[in-house]
């Protein structure tokens, strides 16, 4: 019975230690892997514009839901493509459609437009919004110090 009990007893091992050389390596390869799959959008601004100042600025918090909307000149640019008013909803339907389900409901248009454009061109540009459901709209300047 004895002979039993030395067989089944256990015997204490130590846990050897978990070996970190190799851990800013791979903490390396993916930080790398992430910047180089990172795609940075850059609009080609095709209308020249000079951007209003303002007193209340705010930074937009979720930029991949942003369409810009660039207004000069008498011209209209949706992100890289000019257009007119009338188009203006087809665009933006075709740009919702780019974005995934959730940014596509937190959709937000930036209006970048000259400080001297007639209001007329941008109320235009405000219905053709809300006909294509556009509901949130961003007004971009800079700061009154600026």
């Amino acid at each position: 019975m004895r002979r039993m009990q030395s067989i089944f007893r256990r015997s204490s091992h130590d846990m050897p230690g978990l070996n970190l050389a190799s851990m800013p390596d791979l903490i390396f390869t993916v930080l790398f892997f992430f910047m180089i799959v990172t795609h940075m959008r850059h609009d080609d601004v095709k209308v020249r514009y000079q951007v209003p100042a303002g007193t209340e600025v705010q930074k937009l918090q979720q930029k991949s839901a942003v369409i810009n909307i660039y207004i000069g000149e008498g011209k209209i640019q949706v992100n890289n493509q000019l257009t007119d008013v009338e188009h203006l909803p087809q665009l933006i339907e075709a740009e919702r459609k780019k974005l995934s389900e959730d940014n596509a409901e937190r959709l937000t248009v930036s209006l970048k437009a000259d400080k001297h454009t007639p209001m007329g061109i941008i109320a235009d540009v405000k219905e053709a919004l809300q006909r294509s459901f556009a509901l949130r709209i961003n007004y971009s300047g800079t700061t009154a110090g600026n």
